[in-house]
């Protein structure tokens, strides 16, 4: 078990948008806001990089449960090993523990071990962006509604190395929550 969990946390250390810079000779760390993820990939490289990078990173989250699903491990191991991924996307040894923002590992993570939390944080972000005019601020509608149906449907003690996922996610993103905040609720009401 602690095999699959360090080898989870090893599979989060691919960080796509890395690659993909290596490719174009660009390092993305220098640029912009320096995270190693889509959106990032995607201001510098273009909408190809953005979906590259999305894909790679959502294929590792998605890897790391079809592992555990062949090995038949428990829902309970298997999100362990999604927080392991998820954590190795954000902290990756190689790189002095500067990576991504973990959302594309979570979303692979998600889709595959808990689709209809997955469903209800989808269909969360879908209804919120349109208000909120910021993906940001629909993801943390999303994570709560995650989170609200883990509840409701009483898995959360079974899945709550996730809930602790997106409680590290936020935490990372807590300057883009903040400029996204300002920027649509602060130049409205003046």
């Amino acid at each position: 078990m602690i095999v699959y969990w360090l080898l989870s946390y090893i599979i989060g250390n691919f960080l796509t948008a890395w690659w993909i810079g290596k490719w174009k000779s660009v390092d993305l760390r220098q640029q912009r806001s320096g995270n190693l993820g889509a959106r990032n990939a995607g201001a510098i490289l273009g909408k190809t990089a953005f979906v590259l990078t999305f894909l790679g990173d959502a294929g590792k989250g998605a890897l790391v449960v079809w592992i555990g699903f062949f090995y038949h491990f428990s829902i309970w191991e298997i999100a362990v090993a999604g927080l392991a991924v998820v954590l190795g996307h954000l902290f990756p040894f190689w790189l002095k523990y500067r990576g991504g923002k973990g959302i594309a590992a979570f979303i692979g993570v998600t889709f595959c071990l808990t689709p209809d939390l997955f469903l209800a944080m989808f269909i969360l972000f879908l209804a919120f962006f349109p208000w909120l005019k910021s993906a940001t601020l629909s993801m943390l509608a999303s994570f709560a509604g995650f989170i609200a149906m883990a509840v409701i449907l009483n898995v959360w003690l079974v899945i709550w190395p996730l809930i602790g996922a997106i409680i590290i996610i936020v935490i990372k993103h807590k300057t883009d929550i903040e400029e996204s905040f300002n920027g649509r609720f602060r130049s409205s009401s003046l």
